[in-house]
C-alpha cells in the first residue's frame, strides 16, 4: 500500500468515525424512508408516463383503423365504376395502414408488457416501503428508549460529564470542610495545652495558673472578712444565743479560716523564693 493510499485510508477513517460519533440514528431511518417514498414516486411517474405513450399509441391505431376502413369502401366503390387504378390505389393505402397498425400494435404490446413490469415493481416497492416504515418506527423507539434508559443510568450512577463535574466539585468541598476541622480541632487542642503563649504578654502557664491562685486565694480571704463583718453585725443588732452545734460551726469555720491564711502564707513564701532565684 503506497503513501497515498494509507493516507486516503487514513482520511476515510477519520471522517468515518466522526460521522458514526454525530450520526443520529432516528434521523437516518427518516431519511432513508423519504428517499425510498421519493423512490417511489419516480416508479409512479414513469408508470403513468409509460401508460400516456401507449395510449397515444392506441389513438393513432384507431385512427389508421378508420382509414384502412375508409380505403377498403374507396376500392368497393372504384371497382363497382371501374375504376380499378384508384381500386388498387385505395388498396395499396390500405396495406400501407395495416402495416403500420401491426407496427403500432407491437409497439403497444412491448408498453404494455413494461407497464405491467413496472406495476409489479411499483406493488413491490410500496410493499418493502410499508415494511420498512413499521421497522423504522420500531427502531426508533428502541433507540429513544435505550437513550432515555442510558441518560437515568447516568445520572443514576454520575456517570456523565455533568455529574463528573458535580461528584468532583463534591469530593474538593469535602475535602476542604474536613481539612478546616482538623485545622480547627488542632487549634483548640494547642491552645488548651498551652502551646501557644500569648505573643502580646511575655507571661507563661505558669505565671498565668501562679496569677489564678493568688486570685482565688484573695477572693477567699475577702469572701472570709465579708463574712466576719456581717456576723459582727448581726451579733451587735440581734444577740442570738449559741448552742453546741453553733459552737461547733464556728470553730470550724475557723479553722477553715485559719487554714486558707496558711496556705496563702505558703504560697507568698514560694513566690518570694522563686523571685529571689530569679534575681
Amino acid at each position: 500500500m503506497g503513501i497515498l493510499s494509507r493516507t486516503s485510508y487514513v482520511i476515510r477513517s477519520k471522517i468515518n468515525s466522526v460521522l458514526n460519533r454525530t450520526e443520529d440514528p432516528t434521523q437516518t431511518l427518516d431519511y432513508s424512508y423519504e428517499q425510498m417514498r421519493d423512490q417511489l414516486q419516480d416508479v409512479k411517474r414513469g408508470i403513468a408516463d409509460l401508460t400516456t405513450q401507449k395510449k397515444r399509441l392506441e389513438m393513432q391505431k384507431r385512427r389508421l383503423e378508420d382509414n384502412v376502413d375508409k380505403h377498403n369502401e374507396q376500392a368497393r366503390t372504384a371497382v363497382e365504376q371501374d375504376r380499378e387504378d384508384l381500386a388498387r390505389r385505395a388498396l395499396e393505402k390500405k396495406k400501407t395502414k395495416m402495416n403500420q397498425i401491426e407496427d403500432l400494435e407491437r409497439q403497444v404490446s412491448e408498453l404494455q408488457s413494461q407497464q405491467d413490469r413496472l406495476i409489479e415493481q411499483k406493488d413491490e416497492l410500496q410493499s418493502r416501503i410499508e415494511e420498512f416504515r413499521t421497522k423504522k418506527e420500531t427502531m426508533k423507539a428502541r433507540y429513544e428508549a435505550a437513550e432515555a434508559s442510558s441518560t437515568v443510568s447516568e445520572a443514576m450512577t454520575a456517570t456523565g460529564e455533568e455529574f463528573e463535574d458535580v461528584g468532583r466539585a463534591i469530593e474538593r468541598a469535602e475535602e476542604q470542610t474536613e481539612d478546616m476541622e482538623a485545622r480547627s480541632a488542632a487549634m483548640d487542642e494547642l491552645h488548651e495545652s498551652g502551646a501557644f503563649d500569648d505573643v502580646l504578654s511575655d507571661k507563661d502557664n505558669i505565671d498565668r495558673e501562679l496569677e489564678e491562685l493568688s486570685t482565688d486565694s484573695g477572693v477567699e480571704a475577702e469572701l472570709e472578712t465579708l463574712k466576719s463583718d456581717v456576723g459582727a453585725d448581726e451579733s451587735e443588732s440581734e444577740p442570738v444565743p449559741e448552742t453546741a452545734a453553733d459552737e461547733d460551726e464556728l470553730e470550724d469555720l475557723d479553722t477553715d479560716v485559719s487554714d486558707a491564711n496558711v496556705s496563702d502564707e505558703e504560697v507568698e513564701s514560694e513566690l518570694a523564693e522563686l523571685q529571689d532565684e530569679e534575681n
